[in-house]
């Protein structure tokens, strides 16, 4: 695999062009890094400023990100899934990132794992603009929730909720076993539940 010299300023870069894995593949080999960036730079951005907190800090690190993937296309194995290691650089970035930053020495209450908690919707179709103002409320109040949560757990939520990864690309991108990924995953959902019913909102709506 051959890399292009003339790197772009992934910060400028739009979001476009491919959805599926199959047309990744193919313009990895013609012109990997462009179609890489616009593919990508978006989700990452997007996952990077829901774990930082900060769009300027999300836009500079998803540059780092891109130069850190540029820098090892010849090291992708393509029998793996392109995005998954795409996500562990990113992820990988960002908490190196967080780490610098600060620790958190919080924990989680043990909780069983024995059934799904789901979040309040955030989107429904064509609200009302009513609905609209308590939908940004609530989404600023998740995502103060998430913000809250130690890091391990903020970065299991959002690559399934922000990147959409499944169980077994999250195992993937962070090195845990699958049943450690469920509980993560099980107890953020959990403490953000309880978090929000704190702030007077049920999930029930």
């Amino acid at each position: 695999m051959t890399k292009r010299t003339d790197a772009m300023d992934v910060s400028t870069a739009i979001a476009a062009g491919y959805g599926n894995e199959e047309a990744m593949a193919r313009a990895v080999q013609s012109d990997p890094f462009e179609h890489i960036v616009h593919r990508y730079h978006r989700p990452v951005t997007a996952f990077i400023y829901r774990m930082v907190g900060d769009y300027e800090t999300a836009l500079d690190l998803a540059q780092e990100v891109f130069l850190k993937v540029y820098a090892a296309l010849d090291r992708y194995d393509e029998r793996f899934k392109f995005s998954t290691w795409l996500f562990k650089i990113a992820s990988n970035h960002t908490i190196d990132y967080l780490r610098k930053q600060t620790h958190r020495t919080h924990s989680l209450d043990a909780v069983e794992e024995d059934s799904e908690i789901h979040l309040p919707e955030l989107i429904s179709p064509e609200p009302s603009p009513e609905r609209q103002s308590i939908l940004r409320e609530q989404r600023a109040l998740i995502e103060a929730a998430i913000a809250e949560l130690p890091l391990p757990y903020r970065q299991v939520i959002v690559l399934r909720h922000v990147a959409e990864l499944s169980y077994e690309e999250i195992a993937q991108v962070t090195g845990l076993p699958l049943g450690t990924v469920k509980n993560r995953i099980f107890r953020a959902r959990e403490a953000i539940r309880k978090k929000l019913i704190q702030m007077g909102i049920d999930g029930t709506e």
